[in-house]
């Protein structure tokens, strides 16, 4: 899979659900000034993609919206700070958020919930090539703030930065991002269940709520101010990785920092499936009708509530509907 190819199936989903369908190239990154995702694009010959898939269920209120960004790092080598050998052939499967939000919409558009969605998919390779970003650099997102590059394998959240400014100035303001964004959150939780971080309460709530539903555990881990400290650089707004305390947490204090809503931003974190594909993933959605209140449900979120969301990693056996539920 390629950052194109990505990009093609995206466009065949859209295709087959009415989904409206659009991606952003390099020289559209570099006008929104998205150098956080290009930064990690650069080693890479294959150009980058931001997909964006879009479902208007309910037109006349667009406050009713919800934003899917996934990770689609379509090969994940580490880059300069390169991956070791063994089993990285699996590293073909670090694009399984994206795949997770492409599944998400096409069930959307089937069952057309009363909500706006959007999908965002920051699609690229993450190669240690001769113009690969170095640790040291510093990259500025499309939001102005600057992070300081210390490892760059932790690049799930660099692409995802941009993604999340970007679903922000399309006026979303409930965000959940999917990613497959750290190896910490298996030393944690193992492959049990997945960690949840973020500042809205409601919000946590409702996936947790319907993970309950659906056969998908979740586990809430805090977002202290204090874990903020981990994080901070002295040349730039903040660095990119807090070493190995707290991994995952500080994964989500960087995305929080990133797009501004008056709530804040919630990380899920899972392992990556051995070798995951998006044929794969789609077929487990498609495979099957979803239970009728499924179908009828408006998947409503209460406008006052306006939090952003960060899913890290993909179940080891993705359940069918999950998504679409949430």
């Amino acid at each position: 899979m390629t950052p194109t190819r990505m990009a093609d199936a995206a466009r065949g989903v859209a295709e087959a659900t009415g989904l409206e369908f659009d991606v952003i190239e390099r020289e559209g990154m570099v006008e929104h000034g998205m150098g956080a995702l290009l930064g990690v694009a650069q080693g890479s010959e294959e150009p980058p993609k931001l997909i964006v898939l879009k479902y208007h269920g309910d037109p006349d209120h667009p406050e009713n919206n919800l934003g899917l960004v996934g990770k689609g790092i379509t090969f994940d080598t580490g880059g300069i700070s390169l991956k070791p050998a063994a089993n990285m052939e699996a590293m073909k499967g670090d694009m399984a958020g994206g795949a997770s939000v492409i599944a998400a919409m096409s069930a959307i558009g089937t069952l057309q919930p009363k909500i706006n969605v959007t999908g965002l998919i920051a699609a690229t390779e993450n190669m240690p090539g001769g113009r690969a970003q170095r640790p040291g650099d510093v990259v500025t997102a499309m939001n102005g703030k600057t992070i300081e590059v210390i490892n760059t394998d932790a690049e799930g959240r660099l692409v995802s930065a941009d993604a999340l400014c970007y679903a922000r100035k399309l006026g979303i303001t409930r965000l959940v991002d999917v990613a497959t964004l750290t190896g910490a959150i298996v030393v944690t939780l193992g492959k049990v269940c997945t960690g949840i971080m973020g500042n809205s309460a409601a919000l946590a709530g409702g996936i947790k709520s319907a993970g309950e539903r659906s056969g998908e555990r979740f586990w809430e881990l805090p977002m202290l101010e204090d874990y903020r400290e981990l994080i901070r650089s002295d040349v730039a707004d903040m660095k990119n990785t807090g070493g190995r305390q707290a991994g995952s947490i500080t994964a989500a204090m960087l995305l929080r920092e990133l797009p501004k809503t008056p709530n804040g931003c919630t990380s899920i974190s899972r392992e990556l499936p051995p070798r995951p594909t998006i044929k794969g993933i789609w077929s487990r959605a498609q495979r099957v009708s979803p239970p009728a209140r499924w179908r009828s449900w408006p998947l409503h979120w209460p406008t006052a509530v306006e939090p952003i969301i960060s899913l890290d990693g993909i179940a080891t056996t993705p359940r069918r509907w999950t998504h679409a539920q949430q």
